[in-house]
């Protein structure tokens, strides 16, 4: 049984059997965050889904960068992402349509930051969740 569905704009079902959720500034006792600082955060997350999939793609959806208005931007300027950083290993049909589909399936890795720690569902996903290039980037797998 998958925790989630997601329905690609393509009209792909993709299955998230596998998520890891974490506070997105978890650990950040002081100051604010920055774009250099989130530019660490988003590589960090990629980083970390690579070692623990290492034979399966990953993907990383994009997040949304808030700039923010400080008096004294004593660090720089502010710069927010969603507060939930998100590492979901999803399932599909083959990619290659040549593939039986009873023997084969395809799999990604999906990194994404979204703003609650609401799974996605077939009614609403993060943005960019339903964007996944999936025939690009997603493996053919035999069962």
């Amino acid at each position: 049984m998958a925790l989630a569905q997601v329905v690609l704009g393509s009209g792909r079902l993709l299955e998230l059997s596998r998520v890891r959720m974490e506070e997105t500034y978890e650990g950040l006792l002081m100051g604010y965050p920055t774009r250099q600082m989130n530019d660490a955060i988003v590589a960090g997350a990629v980083k970390q889904a690579e070692k623990d999939y290492p034979s399966i793609p990953v993907h990383l959806v994009e997040p949304p960068r808030v700039p923010r208005e400080l008096r004294r931007a004593t660090f720089g300027p502010m710069e927010t992402l969603p507060g939930v950083q998100c590492t979901g290993f999803f399932t599909s049909g083959p990619v290659d349509p040549e593939l039986d589909s009873v023997l084969h399936y395809s799999r990604l890795v999906v990194v994404w930051f979204q703003a609650s720690s609401d799974l996605a569902s077939l009614e609403q996903a993060a943005p960019g969740l339903c964007d996944v290039p999936w025939g690009e980037k997603a493996g053919d797998e035999e069962v």
